[in-house]
């Protein structure tokens, strides 16, 4: 059997018995740049449909030995992607109609007109490219929804083990961890893993304004307020038989705490304006605040800080799983070259090191992105150091360390463990800053007191508060 190849024009394949009419409509596509293949015959057309890649199909109804209706039917096992344009004698329209409702696209009738049938061929070959490209939408979405959890390092490990033995349980679940540690990834290897057969709903709560978020978690009622045209299923309703995870809880304002408190405690929820809904969703709430410490300001309420925390996950930071930088790399390069059509990129050992050496303060998240700019703007075949972004570039091997003499001056020391860390960081004072647990105006406040310019120091460093 021949290999199938996506040509770049499209294909029509015409079925016609009569050899006359077949070559004059064969000139006539090739004059508008299809490419043709032809067939006297329904089951030699079947025959064509398994070797190439057909877009149109444009047939004759009467033909000897099958149909064009059987054929149709045929080419939904066949080539069910092709699709077909029938011919049809005057007279014959309900054979035509009949086509159709066999998944027919259209029928031209005989004698054919010549900017009739190209227009409807052509109005065909498009309809099977946009149905191609929202299959390929469709099937890119999948993916980044159910994207798999690449890694070995134990802390990554372990977290999962959790995840796995969570799972199953109507627990709700509390994810912890800093902004692009993969809470969601995690939230959703859960839901995968629960049996539920009802959908996973993820909500970013941080990215809804506060006079949205009730109604939008909860639904409402055709004229609840002002700008209610119609009923809206909230997330919670969206959420039945399945899994919500609510992002950033922490954002919840006070009132609409209580309102989710009343969820979890009583298993049902009022849409505004609306009676009262049973509620059938397991929670997966995740933040990378310190919830306790919130709950300590008052910002946050006690009760609902248990209720979501019967089980606590911890997402690892990179740096706490250095060991699967390469992992990463490798599982990134190959996403971002098939999305961007690129062949398969290989990164340099260089690259690597300054990669695993870097401090990622933006986790699996800033690693990917690199990774992504990397593939677009790469001329080559392989990632080097000059293709990353420079405080990477900068990066200088972990496991340095620093030795003092006993009686070594306390300020001096601070200064060579700035430096030191500053080296590792590329100069990034911000991160320096993150790994050393200081505010960045402290840094530069030191290194004006070593002699560097103070004048140099940003307004908003000067002004920053301390993490």
């Amino acid at each position: 059997m021949e290999a199938v190849h996506e040509p770049l024009q499209p294909t029509v394949l015409i079925v016609e018995d009569e050899r006359s009419n077949l070559t004059s409509l064969e000139r006539i596509f090739q004059r508008e740049g299809f490419r043709t293949l032809l067939s006297e015959d329904a089951r030699v057309a079947l025959e064509l449909c398994r070797k190439h890649r057909v877009h149109v199909v444009l047939t004759d109804l009467m033909l000897p030995g099958m149909n064009g209706i059987d054929l149709i039917k045929a080419l939904h096992t066949v080539a069910p992607d092709a699709e077909v344009v029938v011919m049809t004698a005057y007279g014959t329209v309900e054979t035509a109609v009949e086509a159709m409702r066999e998944g027919a696209y259209d029928f031209v009738e005989k004698p054919l007109k010549r900017m009739d049938i190209v227009k409807s061929v052509r109005k065909a070959a498009e309809r099977h490219a946009l149905l191609a490209e929202n299959r390929t939408l469709k099937n890119e979405l999948s993916a980044l929804r159910n994207r798999e959890i690449v890694g070995t390092a134990p802390s990554l490990r372990r977290a999962l083990d959790i995840a796995a033995q969570a799972a199953p349980s109507t627990a709700n679940v509390l994810v912890l961890g800093q902004s692009g540690t993969g809470k969601e990834l995690l939230a959703r290897y859960i839901h995968q893993h629960s049996g539920r057969e009802g959908p996973f709903v993820a909500v970013n709560l941080a990215a809804l304004p506060e006079t949205i978020v009730e109604a939008e978690l909860f639904g409402h009622e055709r004229g609840a307020f002002t700008g209610a045209v119609q009923k809206r299923i909230g997330k919670i309703g969206q959420a039945a038989g399945g899994s919500l995870f609510l992002d950033e809880i922490g954002e919840l304002t006070a009132a609409v705490q209580v309102k989710l408190l009343r969820v979890l405690q009583e298993g049902e929820y009022e849409p505004l304006g609306g009676k009262t809904h049973k509620a059938d969703f397991r929670l997966i709430a995740a933040t990378n605040r310190d919830l306790k410490a919130e709950v300590e300001a008052g910002r946050f309420r006690e009760d609902l800080f248990y209720r979501l925390n019967v089980i606590a996950i911890t997402c690892p930071t990179l740096a706490d799983r250095s060991d699967d930088i390469p992992l990463l790399v490798d599982h990134f390069l190959a996403i971002y070259c098939r999305k961007n059509g690129k062949p398969p990129m290989s990164v340099t050992r260089a690259a690597l090191e300054r990669l695993t050496a870097y401090a990622w303060p933006g986790n699996v998240r800033e690693l990917e992105n690199v990774i992504e700019r990397a593939v677009v703007l790469g001329r080559t075949s392989s990632i080097d150091v000059e293709n990353l972004p420079a405080p990477i570039a900068q990066a200088q091997a972990r496991g340095e360390s620093l030795s003092f003499a006993l009686g070594t001056p306390l300020e001096e020391i601070e200064q060579r463990v700035i430096r030191a860390t500053l080296d590792h960081t590329g100069g990034d004072k911000r991160v320096a800053a993150q790994l050393l647990g200081i505010a960045t105006r402290t840094i530069y406040r030191k290194l004006a007191s070593e002699g560097e310019d103070e004048d140099s120091v940003p307004p908003a460093a000067l002004g920053s508060k301390s993490h």
